[in-house]
């Protein structure tokens, strides 16, 4: 996420986003006891937004409340596992509701645009620029699917996987070959062959999640 983005969140989840960051990287490692008030102290504002930011965060699954208070939980090898074919699932369901629902060759359209973006991303090796292109090219998906509940799902876990991206584009040295694959599932997307562009959405999914496990495991 852009920095000027970030800057126009309100204050709760601008703090939120930070933590999620420092969490996905490892930087705030499980165990680590995030303290209100000192965190409040170290980003200058209330303890309000800090425990709207702790709930968010709660919530997707990054940090737990103890009695003793909130803790960092990360993220190991099994829960990139859950969140990838959580959202492999999500996402098939979202793809045939789209396929089935959208206007296809104007969804296909802006579809395309999104990976204009993302190929000039690659271009000037942009790796913040192509993971907010690639989820914008994800989300449409949702927003095309016309399910209120689907959506609500995916805007819980956006964020992670935003960072997920983030993260993981800064460490691809080419990112050219995504572009190809993003292109062609629109190429497929826009015949309305919906058992293939499932076949192509999944893999490029489940593909994704198991890079990031190899990259876990190779850290550790």
């Amino acid at each position: 996420m852009a920095v000027d983005q970030v800057r126009q969140l309100p204050l709760g989840e601008r703090v939120a986003h930070q933590l999620r960051m420092r969490i996905v990287k490892g930087e705030l490692e499980p165990g680590t006891h995030l303290v209100e008030g000192a965190l409040a102290d170290s980003f200058d504002v209330s303890r309000g937004p800090i425990r709207d930011a702790l709930r968010r965060l709660e919530s997707e699954g990054l940090v737990e409340s103890r009695r003793r208070g909130v803790f960092v939980t990360g993220l190991g090898e099994d829960d990139i596992d859950e969140l990838f074919t959580l959202r492999e699932s999500m996402e098939r369901l979202a793809l045939t509701r789209a396929i089935e629902r959208a206007d296809v060759p104007t969804a296909a359209d802006r579809l395309d645009a999104r990976v204009a973006v993302m190929a000039k991303a690659a271009d000037d090796k942009d790796p913040t620029a192509f993971a907010e292109a690639d989820l914008e090219f994800h989300t449409a998906f949702y927003q095309l699917a016309e399910h209120r509940r689907l959506w609500a799902a995916w805007e819980q876990y956006r964020p992670v996987f935003a960072v997920l991206l983030d993260v993981t584009n800064t460490q691809d040295r080419d990112l050219h070959p995504s572009v190809d694959s993003h292109a062609d599932l629109v190429r497929v997307f826009r015949s309305r062959d919906t058992e293939q562009a499932v076949e192509m959405l999944s893999e490029h999914i489940l593909s994704a999640g198991r890079r990031l496990r190899t990259r876990l495991r190779a850290a550790q």
